[in-house]
């Protein structure tokens, strides 16, 4: 697919060649290698780049398959999903940099999405086993004190490198649980472990985390990174402590606004809990517009699996993301994925998971109100 994205040719950087001349930077580009990933800045540094909400439109986005554990990327996931399944190109491809094996900048996949002329989305995800609590390597309180400040300057250095708008968040869904950088996991709500005696320690260590992360990029230059927070649409465990604005850097800190909200994800809860997009959208939505009264949102996670009802589910999902129901929201991004299940199960909420949910998500992101094509300025 021919997508011509007009603007500031990045080049990839150091890591595909020399950048190119101003002159060659106004030209429409429409290969698929060389596309441009920035717009309307026009004269902006090649290393002060931000997306920003399109002027008119929600920018489509997804993860494409790129495997269990969220980091197989290549650049035929990318073109299958754009090209055959949703019928329609990417805003960004995100994909999790997991610390299983240390702290490095993911320099290769970061590349290959670019190839595809995609911005890369990047879910920093510290963590070194697929423990939640019990997984303390990577703590919240060791990257505050600095323990791993020298792995992550080289990480912010390797990002800037690339003079591309790159796409970042820090502790994927931290109002809930399931992940060892959770508020439930670091303190919860008790108020005598860490900092403020007003504050939840939870909350606030991961607060603390995130600025000291951002810092450490500002300082190296990774002025290219569009920072954003991820929430999950309902905290866990819901109790007062746990709530979305405790867990916010700040406006000077953060970009975007990021949320999940999905259907049943499982056979087993779909049983008992089928709720459409609506039910829980509107819930989430209200959560974390309420964090922020100017930052754009993004749905950067939904989804539901496969059930008879799986295509009116997107059409109606479809229908009330275009309607302007969420005024700020800026983004979607569909969790294109397949995984088993403890009981044996498969859940299945990869959008091609029957033709007649294929049908229904291409028809919808078809609307003019999808676009793809990125604004990029200071």
């Amino acid at each position: 697919m021919a997508r011509k994205l007009l603007g500031l040719m990045t080049a990839l950087a150091t890591f595909c060649g020399p950048s190119l001349s101003a002159q060659a930077q106004s030209q429409e580009v429409t290969s698929p290698e060389r596309r441009v990933l920035a717009s309307t800045g026009g004269a902006a540094s090649p290393l002060s780049l931000k997306l920003r909400p399109a002027r008119r439109g929600i920018y489509h986005a997804a993860f494409p398959a790129f495997g269990a554990a969220e980091d197989t990327v290549t650049r035929g996931h990318i073109e299958k999903f754009s090209r055959n399944i949703s019928g329609k190109d990417l805003t960004w491809a995100y994909f999790s940099d997991n610390w299983f094996k240390g702290i490095s900048f993911p320099k290769k996949d970061v590349q290959t999405i670019l190839a595809r002329g995609v911005i890369p989305f990047v879910r920093i995800m510290p963590r070194s086993t697929w423990k939640a609590c019990s997984d303390r390597k990577y703590s919240l309180d060791k990257i505050i004190r600095g323990k791993f400040d020298k792995q992550l300057r080289r990480y912010a250095q390797d990002a800037a490198a690339f003079k591309a708008p790159l796409i970042m968040e820090f502790g994927t869904e931290v109002n809930g649980d399931w992940f060892p950088w959770s508020g439930a996991c670091n303190g919860g709500g008790k108020r005598t472990g860490y900092g403020s005696p007003n504050l939840a320690d939870g909350p606030e260590r991961f607060r603390d985390a995130y600025r000291h992360l951002i810092d450490i990029f500002r300082e190296e230059g990774a002025h290219n990174v569009t920072w954003f927070i991820h929430y999950n649409g309902g905290g866990t465990p819901v109790e007062a402590w746990n709530n979305h604005a405790a867990y916010y850097p700040g406006d000077d800190y953060i970009d975007w606004l990021g949320l999940s909200a999905y259907g049943a994800q499982t056979p087993a809860v779909m049983r008992s809990w089928n709720p459409q997009f609506r039910e829980v959208m509107d819930v989430a939505y209200r959560n974390v517009a309420s964090v922020s009264r100017t930052k754009p949102i993004a749905l950067l996670e939904f989804g539901v699996i496969e059930h008879k009802g799986k295509p009116e589910w997107i059409r109606n999902a479809f229908r009330d993301l275009a309607s302007g129901r969420y005024k700020r929201l800026k983004a979607v991004a569909w969790w294109h994925s397949d995984w088993r299940n403890a009981d044996g199960s498969w859940s299945r909420m990869k959008i091609d998971s029957s033709p007649a949910a294929a049908k229904a998500y291409r028809e919808g992101v078809a609307q003019a109100a999808f676009v793809t094509q990125p604004v990029i300025t200071r």
